[in-house]
């Protein structure tokens, strides 16, 4: 390995995306599980730390897709991909969608003091949640975690 090769330093054995996709996906549930305890609790101080856990899953969830990508065109030579691989590659896209849409949400009600969080922002963070979910379990089995390879 050169010392200036930046594909071999950013892609060696221990890929970057695979260490960085944990930061977006625990600040997410950690940001929706203070959303609805404080919901349930009527605390507006909750609210508040699952609007700052939402803006930085949203703001770390950019180098996850980056590196997945380019873990993808490096390592695979962009080859066409199917399978588990093109179906996490989709629901990685479609779990990054949801992250800021939840965050948007959020923005959106602290813009206007006096306004308060839309219910119909849960049952989206629990689909969130859900599809996060199973994107991760996904990445499990093809980082060989969850089974072979």
């Amino acid at each position: 390995m050169h010392p200036f090769d930046l594909k071999s330093a950013l892609f060696a054995r221990h890929a970057q995306h695979v260490v960085l996709v944990h930061f977006p996906i625990a600040l997410f549930l950690f940001g929706v599980g203070f959303d609805l305890f404080g919901q349930w609790r009527k605390k507006r101080m909750l609210a508040a730390v699952a609007y700052y856990d939402l803006l930085v899953a949203a703001v770390s969830s950019l180098p996850v897709v980056a590196t997945g990508v380019l873990a993808w065109r490096w390592q695979l030579e962009g080859q066409r991909l199917k399978g588990i691989l093109l179906r996490h590659l989709v629901m990685g896209l479609v779990s990054g969608a949801l992250i800021w849409l939840v965050w948007s949400i959020h923005f959106r009600a602290r813009r206007n003091p006096e306004s308060e969080l839309p219910v119909y922002r849960l049952p989206i963070e629990i689909v969130a949640a859900v599809v996060i979910a199973l994107t991760a379990h996904l990445g499990g089995f093809l980082s060989g975690v969850n089974g072979p390879r």
